[in-house]
């Protein structure tokens, strides 16, 4: 259900509610961290999302895992949040709301979200350049970076933001090349 069209306009409403919670305690950026958590939770454990999603698991067998293993971490106003989702039977949407959210926050903050290829993990200095880069070609104040590896690039980067795509890799520069001699032949 990760990334339907039925579960991005289920999720938007809760979102919106999430963020104007929120707004209205100025918690915004703190709720923010707590998704990041979360939707690295259920990335990283695909029995607990199997089981906050079972229907014939119990709601109350599902607040009780997730208090365990949310533990003190995340902020109250979030808890008691994921707590309604499982009473009213949507905290199967909870990755698509987390994300949501961090999307609405994005615009809030007026922050992109960049992901970024690579031939090899990305230094300190490498990572700050391509922030740098970021923010003066989108006008954005801050950058949040996915970062993925592929060793087919033989080196640079490619940086895509939302639809744009920035290819500074060599076999991107090698294809280039090759375009434009065809072209001359």
């Amino acid at each position: 259900m990760k990334g339907s069209l039925f579960s991005s306009e289920i999720a938007e409403p809760y979102a919106q509610a999430l963020m104007s919670l929120a707004e209205s305690h100025d918690i915004t950026r703190s709720i923010g961290e707590d998704c990041r958590s979360i939707l690295e939770l259920l990335e990283d454990s695909k029995e607990l999302r199997g089981f906050i999603s079972s229907p014939v698991v119990k709601n109350e067998d599902k607040r009780a895992v997730l208090n365990r293993v949310l533990g003190d971490d995340i902020h109250h106003y979030l808890r008691n949040f994921i707590m309604l989702l499982v009473d009213k039977g949507r905290v199967v949407f909870l990755e698509a709301i987390c994300e949501q959210y961090l999307a609405l926050l994005r615009k809030v903050t007026n922050t992109v979200l960049a992901e970024v290829t690579a031939s090899t993990e990305l230094s300190d200095k490498q990572r700050s350049a391509v922030i740098d880069k970021i923010k003066s070609l989108t006008g954005a104040e801050s950058v949040e970076i996915k970062t993925d590896n592929d060793p087919d690039l033989i080196g640079g980067v490619i940086i895509k933001v939302g639809s744009q795509v920035f290819d500074a890799s060599l076999r991107g520069q090698l294809r280039r090349i090759s375009v434009s001699l065809g072209a001359v032949s």
